[in-house]
């Protein structure tokens, strides 16, 4: 699942303060629900528990193409990710290292079984290329930005993920 986002921290890490805005990244379970109807009718999904999540984010105040706030959640625990764990080769080329991630389906991805690993491995070009699409949205103003409340924000989050 891919999202644009706004994000204050209420408690920021050192060096963390401030909005910051960009694109994530989660893979997510799946489950196929029981049709409710005819062979016809639409089929249930349910969008489970995450299992990885990118975060491709920037101070908002920052330099455009930064990337000084882009980190990853290798873990999650139950519907809480891991700390932020921030790589130099994440933060030098965001959309090259997530497309080397998704097409290793290697870590916490190894848990998919090996039909949904091949799966994820074809669909790394569109997923890339959506994400990147998703970013030229945020540097243009248009996507990843503040909730409109006319008050001053402490803490926010406004996108899908």
């Amino acid at each position: 699942m891919l999202s644009d986002l706004y994000f204050i921290d209420p408690k920021p890490a050192k060096g963390q303060e401030g909005p910051e805005h960009g694109v994530r990244l989660e893979v997510r379970e799946l489950e196929r629900g029981a049709l409710k109807g005819t062979i016809y009718s639409a089929q249930p999904i349910a969008v489970g528990r995450p299992i990885w999540r990118v975060d491709l984010l920037e101070s908002v105040d920052g330099t455009p193409g930064s990337f000084d706030r882009t980190h990853h959640h290798p873990e999650f625990t139950g519907w809480d990710p891991s700390s932020r764990v921030f790589d130099r080769a994440l933060t030098a080329d965001p959309l090259g290292w997530l497309s080397d991630r998704l097409t290793e389906a290697a870590g916490p991805l190894a848990v998919l079984d090996e039909a949904d690993r091949g799966a994820l491995r074809r669909a790394v070009p569109e997923i890339v290329e959506a994400a990147g699409r998703l970013l030229d949205g945020v540097r243009a103003g248009a996507l990843g930005t503040a909730p409109s409340s006319g008050a001053s924000l402490t803490d926010a989050r406004a996108g899908w993920l």
